[in-house]
């Protein structure tokens, strides 16, 4: 049985259920959603984790130094249990610590922390990945959050935009929709100097994948409102992605993608996969603010 932890400051309140570490609510000082809601016709997800890959692999497996080991789409974090280590008014900390089951699908010994924070109109999210082995570890990490869209501060759907903190002149990377694997060839971007203007027709194709960023904040909005700013300082990717017609917006910071069309190297070599060394680790982080 999962159990809701809540945490809040005078101007935003956030709940988080132990099955993934996911943030099931998240509200403004007025006690408006901005979280999606997880509807049954689009994807029930709201905040998931996606660990320790990101994305779809290749024939549902990765191979590490010579063995192939079973893996679902986004990893088994959002799937797992976790147990609450710290709660405080105003933060908690959420752990997944390898067994078993962790082990016939990545065989490595580690501690996976989630930290969340508020403070004023900010919550962060960080994760702390600890080998515990004695070899290195290789892992992805990602980010999921679906915003709802509209948000409820005026507007809209189509009249929001999603605002990055930099120009972005360069391609995207598209999705094979049969497999979930990213093509080879990049495509134009749909931004016009620093704006995206989100339609549904953009994500037929499935997510936008921007790996060639500037920025490392976005605010999503309509001018003029309130919005939401989502930094990600050390995360190198980005996709943004929704279902068409459905009620939310995913803005999702990755250190990670999914496999290339065709990729039967070892996960270690993967583009974007990072290795731990033993006893080290390493931090993953956004922070989310209500933005005047």
């Amino acid at each position: 049985m999962t159990d809701m932890i809540r945490i809040a400051t005078n101007a935003m309140s956030a709940e988080f259920s132990t099955l993934g570490a996911e943030m099931r609510v998240l509200r403004d000082e007025a006690g408006r959603d901005l979280l999606s809601d997880g509807p049954l016709a689009f994807w029930t997800g709201r905040a998931p984790f996606l660990f320790p890959i990101v994305g779809a692999v290749n024939c549902d497996s990765i191979h590490i130094d010579g063995a192939a080991y079973p893996m679902d789409k986004h990893g088994f974090a959002r799937k797992s249990e976790f147990t609450v280590v710290d709660h405080q008014s105003d933060r908690a900390t959420f752990r997944l610590e390898a067994d078993t089951a962790t082990r016939a699908h990545y065989p490595f010994d580690f501690r996976l922390d989630i930290n969340f924070a508020t403070a004023g109109a900010t919550l962060t999210a960080e994760a702390v990945l600890t080998n515990l082995g004695d070899v290195a570890l290789p892992a992805s990490f990602g980010f999921h959050p679906a915003f709802r869209w509209p948000l409820p501060w005026g507007g809209d759907r189509a009249d929001h935009r999603l605002v990055f903190a930099e120009h972005e002149p360069a391609p995207v990377r598209r999705i094979d929709t049969k497999t979930g694997l990213v093509l080879p060839d990049p495509r134009p971007t749909p931004i016009e100097g620093d704006t995206l203007a989100p339609r549904d027709d953009l994500f037929i194709e499935d997510a936008l994948i921007f790996d060639r960023l500037n920025s490392r904040k976005v605010r999503f909005g309509v001018p003029g409102n309130r919005g939401l700013e989502v930094d990600f300082a050390n995360m190198p990717l980005l996709g943004v992605w929704t279902k068409p017609g459905a009620p939310f917006l995913c803005i999702e910071p990755w250190q990670g993608l999914a496999d290339p069309v065709g990729y039967d190297g070892d996960f270690r070599a993967k583009p974007y996969v990072v290795e731990v060394a033993p006893r080290a680790e390493r931090r993953f982080a956004i922070a989310i603010t209500l933005s005047a």
